[in-house]
């Protein structure tokens, strides 16, 4: 019950700091012109922002879990599997990883796309997305999801075989912005890399392996404007 209160506090705050921070940042470079709600809401959706707000909302919530686990009387990195894993445990990773990408991509190609997310508006508005999606976002989603979660709820009565695969299944569904397909291949790949975690005992492991996957993705989505 803790371990599922905390994440549910965690990911609450990295919605609301990240969004509003975003949006704040946003506000001020509109700089005083007159839009509209559904004006913003189109914003806010584009790579820039999009990556602006997991950027501002990746030290707030590893603070939540700081907070919890020193006052559990643990350490933090202890805890949480903040291990430096092996050479070849990270060529086994990518490997593997590589091999549902490349499943992914052929019975569910990557498709070029028109989607706002690839709106950056200028060379800075790139680096942007490229640091929050490929580094902070993947920091926050393994340390909450294969660091807290799935050491939590393995010490529960789910053991860590069932510990695997519901912050598998979370993981996926947390993706509201895909579509369901999409959502099941990241709850493969939530599989492959908390399985990982469990083997190594390394969330750093699963943090370079889920930033390189998404270094591929967000270079194979599309041309960016």
């Amino acid at each position: 019950m803790e371990t599922t209160f905390v994440a549910l506090v965690a990911e609450a705050v990295f919605a609301l700091t990240g969004g509003l921070g975003a949006l704040i940042i946003l506000l001020v470079t509109l700089d005083g012109r007159q839009v509209s709600y559904e004006q913003i809401d189109e914003l806010m959706t584009q790579g820039r922002w999009f990556g602006a707000a997991l950027i501002i909302g990746c030290l707030p919530t590893l603070a939540v879990l700081w907070i919890a686990i020193r006052k559990a009387g643990r350490m933090f990195a202890e805890y949480l599997a903040l291990n430096w894993p092996s050479t070849n445990e990270l060529l086994l990773a990518f490997a593997v990883t590589g091999a549902v990408i490349g499943a992914h991509t052929m019975f569910w190609p990557y498709r070029p796309s028109a989607h706002s997310l690839l709106v950056v508006g200028a060379p800075g508005g790139l680096f942007v997305l490229l640091i929050g999606g490929c580094l902070a976002g993947p920091i926050v989603e393994e340390f909450v999801f294969r660091g807290f979660m799935f050491r939590g709820w393995s010490e529960s009565f789910l053991g860590p075989i069932g510990a695997i695969v519901l912050t598998s299944a979370l993981f996926g569904m947390s993706h509201a912005q895909y579509d369901w397909p999409d959502r099941f291949w990241l709850f493969l790949f939530g599989l492959v890399l908390c399985t990982f975690r469990w083997r190594t005992n390394s969330t750093w492991l699963t943090v370079v392996v889920h930033s390189t996957a998404n270094i591929f993705i967000f270079f194979v989505l599309g041309q960016y404007v």
